[in-house]
């Protein structure tokens, strides 16, 4: 398995991420990154801005899922086992994937930029992004999605509803783009009753199954349906 390569996302954050590249994945590493990367593999966050013009044009091209981690404050990282499994069924139908970790705690506001800069650097370089979440990370996915165009489908997994600011129910009513929820019919962890009645009234897509909110052994079949729902989104 080839190792992820290493991306410091722009934005002043301090923000890494790990890039996955999916098994039919168009291009090189560099011309994914966007740049060449150093000796530790780290992307050069200086040269981002000039990828699109540094590429004979297949940079732009294929798929990609950004990956929003777990709260920072209770262990969440871009190494979270959900989010990696998911990241491996992405890839072997050939779609790339960004985890990414947040910059330093900022009450969900500076997480929210956080994930929209990673958009950001994901648009300039694929043509079609998704985005994808964990419990803190769904509700974040869910947040920047609303007022979104750019997207082509949005994943919660066991999101909470969150607080001002940062309210996935509210937010919900702004996303255009297809949306996935999935949820442990026995979480008793995250506040996911409002999500899941929003987003049964707007026509989104809702799967419960018979779990905790960490999905303790099933994160493999919470993976291929997260996969699934993206290469249908994609199209």
């Amino acid at each position: 398995m080839t190792p992820p390569e290493q991306v410091l996302v722009p934005g002043g954050r301090d923000v890494r991420a790990s890039l996955d590249a999916g098994s039919a994945a168009v291009g090189t590493d560099a011309e994914r990154a966007g740049a060449d990367g150093g000796d530790d593999g780290r992307t050069d966050a200086g040269n981002v801005g000039d990828a699109g013009d540094a590429t004979d044009g297949s940079a732009g091209a294929g798929r990609i899922v950004v990956a929003c981690p777990p709260h920072p404050r209770m262990g969440g990282s871009r190494s979270d086992s959900r989010l990696v499994a998911a990241s491996d069924v992405l890839g072997e139908r050939g779609i790339d994937c960004l985890r990414v970790d947040y910059g330093d705690w900022d009450e969900g506001r500076g997480e929210q930029r956080d994930v929209g800069n990673a958009l950001a650097w994901a648009g300039e370089r694929y043509d079609a992004v998704g985005l994808f979440g964990f419990s803190f990370g769904a509700t974040m996915a869910l947040c920047v999605a609303a007022g979104r165009d750019d997207l082509s489908g949005t994943s919660a997994l066991a999101p909470d509803r969150g607080r001002e600011g940062a309210d996935a129910v509210v937010a919900l009513s702004g996303i255009e783009c297809p949306v996935q929820v999935l949820h442990g019919a026995r979480d008793d962890t995250a506040d996911w009753e409002p999500i899941v009645e929003r987003a049964r009234e707007s026509g989104h897509t809702v799967e419960a199954l018979p779990a905790d909110h960490f999905f303790v052994g099933q994160q493999q079949k919470v993976a291929e349906r997260v996969g699934t729902f993206f290469e249908r989104a994609f199209g």
